[in-house]
């Protein structure tokens, strides 16, 4: 068996050694160039490091293991995996013959010029947002690493909540069967588009597409996401005073924020995102690009290796 491992930042070969005391497997450090250089790669990080290496992973369609070893490790917590040693139980039935392989779903992102309707489209593992959260995540990227990984967004979030300000967003749904996204005719604007339906109009403090229930370190944003079901958990905060959002804000670690009044929930497969002016949209804590954009499921896109 050929393995390829992928090591995150802050991740040393030394990590790699409990899973080469299995016999019979030829090692090669870093991303494999094709197909054929592989039978299955074991990539160590966490949700950033992984979101930088979808569009490879997702190309070379090879069994992937998650070895959680970042700042954030809510893709690896979805999967089952909490830490190395379930990482390394994985392996070993892999090894085994024990069959331990599944399809998972992506969200994906094209960001729409205006101008080109030309879409740049950028793949992610968990949650993408607009508004509160990516605002969050901008700021908590400049916080060092092992703060970060030890409540730091949590952190971040709190007096972020005391000075972000609701905006006008336009959220739209497709069905499965409408065409591709941009204006049917010169002129008119997306949201006309007979193709999409409204479905949330109003100030808005935050929206989380969501491909996993976590994200921000173990918050329960979409406590009802599946990796598997072809479809995405759209999570929306509308205007809401400050002071109830700072006491809802506990909730969402248990995910009884979906009681709260000024949140709604629903699923869809293809959303449409607008705003008056561009927004910063972030992806696994990453930025991806702004609004408006496309933002749908890929199904399945992704091959993993779980308990």
């Amino acid at each position: 068996m050929r393995a390829a491992a992928i090591l995150g930042l802050g991740c040393s070969p030394k990590k790699l050694k409990p899973f080469q005391t299995e016999p019979n497997v030829e090692w090669r450090i870093g991303p494999p160039a094709t197909r054929e250089d592989a039978d299955v790669i074991l990539l160590f990080g966490g949700d950033g490091t992984i979101h930088r290496h979808l569009g490879q992973l997702v190309r070379l369609g090879l069994p992937v293991l998650i070895v959680p070893s970042g700042s954030g490790n809510d893709f690896s917590r979805a999967l089952g995996i909490r830490s190395v040693r379930d990482s390394l139980a994985c392996w070993r039935k892999f090894r085994q013959g024990a069959q331990n392989i599944r399809g998972i779903d992506l969200g994906l992102i094209s960001p729409l010029d205006k101008a080109s309707n030309a879409p740049a489209s950028h793949y992610y593992c968990c949650v993408a947002g607009v508004g509160l959260d990516a605002e969050v995540a901008r700021r908590a990227n400049k916080i060092p690493r092992w703060l970060r990984g030890n409540g730091g967004y949590a952190l971040t979030l709190i007096p972020t909540i005391f000075r972000f300000a609701p905006f006008p967003m336009k959220i739209l749904t497709a069905a499965e069967s409408a065409g591709p996204s941009g204006a049917s005719n010169p002129g008119e604007s997306m949201s006309e588009d007979r193709n999409w339906t409204l479905r949330s109009n109003q100030p808005t403090l935050l929206a989380a597409f969501a491909n996993t229930p976590l994200y921000g370190g173990g918050m329960k944003i979409a406590p009802h996401a599946k990796m598997d079901d072809g479809l995405l958990d759209l999570c929306i905060v509308d205007a809401v005073n400050p002071f109830k959002l700072f006491c809802m804000f506990p909730t969402v670690y248990s995910g009884r924020h979906l009681q709260i009044r000024e949140v709604e929930y629903f699923q869809a497969a293809r959303i449409l995102v607008e705003t008056e002016r561009p927004l910063d949209i972030y992806a696994d804590g990453e930025f991806v690009g702004q609004t408006p954009a496309e933002i749908s499921v890929q199904h399945p896109a992704l091959t993993v290796l779980t308990p």
